[in-house]
């Protein structure tokens, strides 16, 4: 948890963003959050009802600011891909819960910020087409889910294949990786798929999830990947939606390497890019 104070101040030390650059979110409304959550299960959120086991499954202990935390968070990628549309790209510090499914939430994501972002800007006639662009080390199942009946979302998953979850949703793309594999397998068969799906479908707006659990160091991950091949992976993705004038809202993901130096410097590269690219 120490990476959400850490990064912005790194960030700030070293002059790749400045004060004037960052937002803070209000709360996520109700109305956002029944576009892509059950009324059930935001119920036993609001009213904290939840089984043991429903708890169990989302990892956490379930309190009030926790369910207050994740409504800033996803507010927090809702702003991100409306400051997508002024600015060509947004980043949110947090995000990335992408195991949360519209009646439950699992694996530490209570809700799914992506894909309330992408229902809320659908239902407001701000987009009518997205692409989700999952590079965490885990499947997005929940956001397999949520757009499984959905043909204006396109979910694009590229995951450890022998990693959480061990029952996978079915994404719109899903590509499997070995353990192990490292920065050139992993960055070819990226760009085999990437320029295609871009061109193909020419979204409104890019939702990348960034997880920086593809390191070799990360302790959940079994890829392979080294620093400068996640940062050649925030490249590829951001090099190509720049040039074909693609918004992207950026949600950071997981990242679990046993240093949190390491973790802070892949996170903090995905902003450097970013600000390369847009500045």
């Amino acid at each position: 948890m120490d990476k959400y104070t850490l990064l912005p101040e790194q960030l700030l030390y070293e002059g790749t963003l400045t004060e004037s650059q960052f937002f803070t979110a209000a709360p996520l409304t109700e109305e956002a959050i029944l576009r892509t959550h059950t009324a059930a299960y935001w119920s036993k959120l609001r009213d904290g009802s939840l089984s043991a086991k429903e708890a169990r499954a989302i990892g956490f202990p379930m309190r009030p600011e926790l369910i207050a935390r994740g409504r800033v968070i996803a507010q927090g990628t809702l702003d991100c891909a409306r400051y997508a549309f002024r600015d060509g790209v947004a980043l949110n510090i947090a995000g990335g819960t992408h195991h949360a499914f519209a009646d439950w939430g699992e694996g530490f994501c209570v809700f799914n910020d992506i894909a309330i972002a992408a229902n809320e800007l659908l239902a407001t006639g701000e987009i009518e087409r997205a692409l989700i662009i999952d590079l965490d080390v885990h499947q997005g199942n929940g956001t397999a889910s949520i757009f499984a009946h959905e043909p204006r979302v396109f979910t694009f998953s590229m995951h450890g294949a022998r990693n959480y979850p061990t029952r996978k949703e079915r994404s719109d793309l899903d590509i499997g990786l070995p353990d192990g594999t490292g920065d050139e397998v992993y960055l070819e068969t990226l760009s085999n798929h990437l320029y295609g799906l871009l061109d193909g479908l020419r979204p409104d707006i890019v939702f990348y999830l960034s997880g920086v659990d593809v390191l070799e160091s990360d302790k959940l991950g079994r890829l392979s990947l080294s620093l400068r091949g996640c940062m050649e992976r925030d490249r590829l993705v951001l090099h190509a939606c720049h040039e074909r004038a693609l918004p992207v809202a950026i949600s950071m993901g997981g990242g679990y390497s046993e240093r949190l130096a390491i973790i802070i410097e892949a996170h903090a590269n995905t902003y450097r890019v970013a600000s390369s690219l847009y500045d």
